[in-house]
């Protein structure tokens, strides 16, 4: 079913281990969506290419409309924390994590099937549309084991 026009997230949940997105409007449950992750998908993300999606708290804080995946949210990862854990490593944290749709005049047969992003949480071009419409810029996005 399609979310209503007006609806407006405060809280976008992710559960990598379920492979969804929630958005919550306060206590109420607006819509779920089904992802795909990175190619390693398990434990929080520690730096540039290791294939995973970080864990935590962050925030959407601005939209990509000419995204090469059809529109893109960024996720303020990596915070201070994980990038002062990265320099104690001697390794880039990494960037550029975003929740997108597919790429233009794809046809990914195995989405959300196969995880197949560099990290980033992809879901449909036409979900996305609707997550864009939903979540404003500041939003809290919790990324869950």
């Amino acid at each position: 079913m399609p979310l209503s026009e007006d609806a407006r997230a405060d809280l976008v949940v992710v559960e990598k281990a379920r492979r969804q997105l929630h958005l919550y409007a306060g206590p109420e449950l607006l819509k779920s969506y089904r992802v795909a992750l990175g190619p390693h998908p398990t434990g929080h993300k520690e730096q540039e290419g290791d294939g995973r999606t970080p864990e935590g708290r962050y925030v959407l804080d601005y939209r990509n409309p000419n995204s090469s995946y059809h529109r893109s949210l960024h996720v303020s990862y990596p915070n201070a924390g994980d990038r002062a854990s990265a320099a104690e490593r001697g390794v880039s944290p990494g960037g550029d994590i975003m929740v997108h749709g597919l790429p233009p005049g794809a046809t990914l047969t195995f989405h959300p099937h196969r995880d197949w992003t560099l990290g980033c949480i992809a879901v449909t071009s036409e979900e996305i549309e609707e997550i864009w419409r939903a979540v404003p810029d500041g939003t809290p996005i919790e990324i869950r084991p």
